[in-house]
């Protein structure tokens, strides 16, 4: 269950409109910006939980003309925006003792911002598409053991920890787990080796080399 080629399409449309619109207003508010910095390449992972939904995003740096305040550049960018169909809001924001001028626009889950202050010359706009997911969802499934109670070698015994899977027990060999918050965590077992941190992936232990705590894991021994 790869990649969906309906899917990409319509991220790949939502980042060419996106890009289309972060140009008219860079060219409109900081006329004489290398457009060629403006970079929508690849889309970004922007949750990891599964499946994993990813979204185009940009920054870019422009030049306030001298004789514009960064108050007129934020409402002339309001009312392009507001023109082009988007909810737009203003406001201005305290950057170290000086006041930015602040927009902040949404339309059908798109995102746009442009910040300006008259202590800098630099006008900051950025912007991202939704998040869409490119495949369906794909569980999970367990790897095979790389030992098992027909396959271990002779003069070793299974390991006690992951009973011959040779993978994390805890993740499955994935060196992470599903997170409710982040959509994906760090294994607290492997902490990202992905290998039973036990027999380091083996699956077995060799019976000459257990320590007496290790021997505990098996009553059967002699």
């Amino acid at each position: 269950m790869g990649e969906t080629s309906e899917a990409r399409g319509e991220l790949d449309r939502l980042g060419r409109s996106l890009r289309e619109q972060l140009v008219a207003l860079i060219t409109d508010l900081t006329p004489g910006a290398d457009l060629r910095l403006l970079f929508l390449d690849e889309p970004s992972v922007a949750d990891w939980h599964e499946p994993p939904r990813y979204h185009y995003s940009a920054l870019f740096r422009g030049e306030r003309p001298a004789a514009v305040t960064a108050a007129e550049i934020a409402s002339r960018g309001a009312v392009l925006l507001r023109s082009a169909g988007w909810d737009v809001t203003t406001s201005e924001v305290d950057d170290g003792g000086w006041l930015c001028s602040v927009v902040v626009a949404h339309r059908d889950g798109n995102h746009l911002r442009i910040r300006a202050g008259d202590h800098t010359s630099a006008v900051m706009f950025s912007g991202q598409t939704p998040a869409l997911a490119l495949r369906p969802p794909k569980p999970f499934q367990w790897p095979e053991p790389v030992r098992t109670p027909d396959t271990v070698t002779p003069g070793h015994v299974l390991c006690y920890e992951c009973e011959g899977l040779g993978w994390c027990p805890g993740c499955g060999g994935r060196g992470w787990v599903p997170s409710e918050p982040h959509g994906l965590a760090r294994c607290r077992e492997c902490h990202g080796r992905r290998v039973c941190v036990i027999c380091r992936g083996g699956g077995e232990l060799a019976v000459s080399q257990l320590s007496d705590y290790q021997r505990g894991h098996y009553p059967g021994l002699a």
